[in-house]
């Protein structure tokens, strides 16, 4: 890879290709621009490394359809997911077959670029995958078995509402309880929990 940081914007829809591209543009990072997953994956073998920035609702390809096709390629170019708030579970099961990370729309120029450094330090750490396992399993060592079970319903998708239900406790106290998980390992958002939990095998 050269030392210039690419991200590949797939999106169907031109102005948002063309929102991204200017935020990336003022913050440093070359890019390029994709109108659809079909288009990207028919250029994939021969596109420079870098990270892919994947839209999940396409008209002809949704994210999680190209993300296995790049799997099944054997592309391992790191995925940031495009999200809305309504595609929260299918944003974590993105994360679950691979994907590093997933930003919600509307998105401002902070949480992208958070985003993209997590998944250029990925390709900087490839091959530390067994140290970062044992990591998380550690880290996870340090929760209470109820802040364990919340953090379950977190990785299978589930709002705070079905998994209070689900335990038999009330949303407020899910709410406590994702509150203090979150502070324990050391994250401040649901992706950084998620990323923890797949490396430590939960969900699996």
């Amino acid at each position: 890879m050269t030392d210039r940081k690419l991200v590949h914007i797939v999106d169907d829809e031109e102005a948002v290709r063309r929102s991204i591209g200017y935020m990336l543009r003022v913050a440093g990072y070359a890019f390029e621009s994709w109108p659809s997953g079909a288009a990207f994956l028919q250029d994939s073998d021969h596109v420079e490394e870098g990270c892919i920035l994947l839209d999940v609702r396409m008209a002809d390809m949704d994210g999680l359809q190209v993300q296995e096709a790049l799997t099944e390629r054997g592309v391992t170019m790191p995925v940031v997911i495009m999200t809305g708030h309504g595609d929260i579970s299918t944003a974590v099961r993105a994360m679950k077959a691979g994907a590093i990370d997933f930003i919600e729309k509307p998105f401002d120029k902070a949480g992208l670029l958070t985003a993209l450094n997590a998944a250029f330090a990925h390709i900087d750490a490839a091959g530390g995958a067994v140290p970062r396992t044992l990591q998380a399993e550690q880290i996870l060592d340090g929760l209470t078995p109820r802040e364990r079970d919340v953090l379950e319903g977190l990785v299978k998708g589930l709002p705070n509402k079905t998994i209070a239900y689900d335990l038999g406790i009330s949303a407020r106290t899910v709410e406590v309880h994702r509150a203090n998980l979150m502070t324990k390992l050391n994250v401040r958002s649901l992706s950084d929990a998620l990323r923890i939990a797949f490396s430590a095998g939960l969900g699996a």
